[in-house]
């Protein structure tokens, strides 16, 4: 008979915890969240999610073939900003009016901050480069324009493959797909065996037409830097095309937003994030089953899955070289040819995504919050997705609004970091206006 309050006692007490756990006024979020994070790295959490200094090249992933050097990332943060290079556009009104970083700039989270990116052709630049527009000394073909949005350079040190299909690279996922670099395409630049960051990077050089020439170079006082970057590499092969891409693409390695208020919390600061950061977090990590794709220290995957958001000729916005049936709106497939790989998209970093407006790889999504609430519901939007070809994680997950808005926060906020421009060059040796340099953009941009 004495036992009975007891009980009564134990249950009482186990019931009130239960309740204080779900109390956000006594609820300890930092040691809930960094549970959440071991669930998922083990003892190595910390290590697992936090994104490495920039200049701390031991611990940045890097192509055996491209090793990292100051020299290097120093010559390619020039080259990447450079718009003299620009010397091989359509049009001579063209000419020295844009570079890498005209669809890749820091102020855009190192997107275009548009819905389609414009390099040669493009002009003016309006508030963060979201005005500019098609020069009317182009014509629509003429323009260096891509059918699907531009992807960030920030983090791509944890990926071995580039673009949204994962199309550049030799390795890593990209192994046994030979019979797709294609002689004649930018895709034959994969022969050349390195990672997805320096394939790009070289294949990129002619497709947004930026000419490596030595004579001009050599004006521009870059041909030192080259010899500063490359003493291994002997003459004249250490002023080409490919070394250019191997220093650019050095750079873009240490691309990281480690400022941002998430990668401070796991460095040990647990004022960095407020508490709707850290609900969101937790709910990102656990509920909403973001972690099985969205890992690592840039919270990606070199996984494709197909979400059924619309491809880039489907938006209300004026596009161009955009027909319906490009190749590119197939995704993986495009590239593969494996029927199995249609529809298929590479799974993005998260980082920094607030700086620009355009998301999904057909900019159809317009907030994160549009993002979020979209995977929440798991309605595709777009008809030409088959419901067969739809990924297994693309399923409703019964978040509730509130829920929605925290993991909203917790991208926004948390995951952004505020000071890229530290990665912009004070200025680039020709003294060009960058990201872009044609008469409009110079006026937007008060850059003379």
């Amino acid at each position: 008979m004495k036992k009975t309050p007891f009980l009564l006692l134990i249950g009482f007490t186990i019931l009130l915890s239960a309740c204080q756990i779900d109390d956000p006024m006594i609820n300890d979020y930092d040691t809930r969240l960094q549970q959440s994070l071991q669930a998922i790295g083990g003892s190595d959490w910390q290590a697992d999610f936090t994104l490495p200094d920039s200049d701390d090249f031991s611990a940045i992933p890097q192509d055996p073939r491209n090793p990292l050097s100051e020299e290097k990332v120093a010559l390619g943060q020039l080259l990447f900003h450079e718009t003299a290079l620009a010397l091989n556009p359509t049009h001579t009104s063209g000419e020295g009016t844009y570079s890498c970083a005209s669809c890749h700039f820091a102020g855009a989270g190192f997107q275009a901050n548009r819905w389609q990116g414009i390099g040669d052709g493009g002009m003016g630049a309006g508030a963060n480069g979201m005005a500019r527009t098609k020069s009317p000394d182009y014509l629509a073909p003429e323009l260096d324009v891509q059918p699907i949005r531009s992807p960030t350079t920030l983090n791509t040190a944890f990926q071995r493959v580039m673009l949204w299909n994962g199309q550049f690279g030799a390795t890593g996922p990209n192994r046994n797909t030979e019979a797709a670099w294609t002689t004649g395409t930018p895709k034959e630049n994969n022969h050349l065996g390195y990672e997805g960051l320096e394939t790009q990077a070289i294949a990129g050089l002619g497709v947004h037409r930026i000419v490596i020439d030595y004579d001009r170079m050599e004006d521009l006082g870059y041909i030192e830097r080259f010899d500063q970057a490359f003493p291994e590499i002997e003459k004249p092969q250490r002023y080409s095309t490919e070394m250019a891409g191997l220093a650019i693409a050095a750079y873009e390695r240490t691309l990281f937003a480690n400022e941002a208020p998430f990668q401070q919390w796991l460095r040990g600061d647990r004022q960095a994030m407020t508490e709707i950061e850290k609900q969101g977090a937790m709910l990102f990590f656990g509920k909403a089953q973001c972690a099985p794709c969205h890992g690592g220290p840039a919270l990606n995957s070199e996984a494709f899955h197909a979400f059924g958001m619309k491809d880039l000729d489907q938006i209300a916005e004026e596009t161009f070289m955009t027909p319906s049936n490009a190749v590119e709106h197939r995704g993986r497939g495009g590239f593969t040819g494996n029927p199995a790989d249609n529809y298929k998209f590479k799974v993005p970093q998260l980082y920094n995504l607030s700086d620009s407006p355009f998301l999904g790889h057909g900019s159809s999504l317009r907030s994160i919050r549009e993002v979020v609430a979209y995977k929440n519901t798991g309605i595709p939007e777009n008809s030409r997705v088959p419901e067969q070809a739809l990924s297994n994680h693309f399923r409703p997950l019964g978040l509730t609004e509130q829920e929605v808005d925290a993991i909203t926060v917790f991208l926004e906020s948390a995951l952004h970091d505020d000071n890229l421009t530290r990665y912009q060059p004070d200025q680039i040796l020709s003294g060009n206006c960058f990201p872009f340099a044609d008469p409009m953009a110079k006026v937007d941009m008060g850059c003379q």
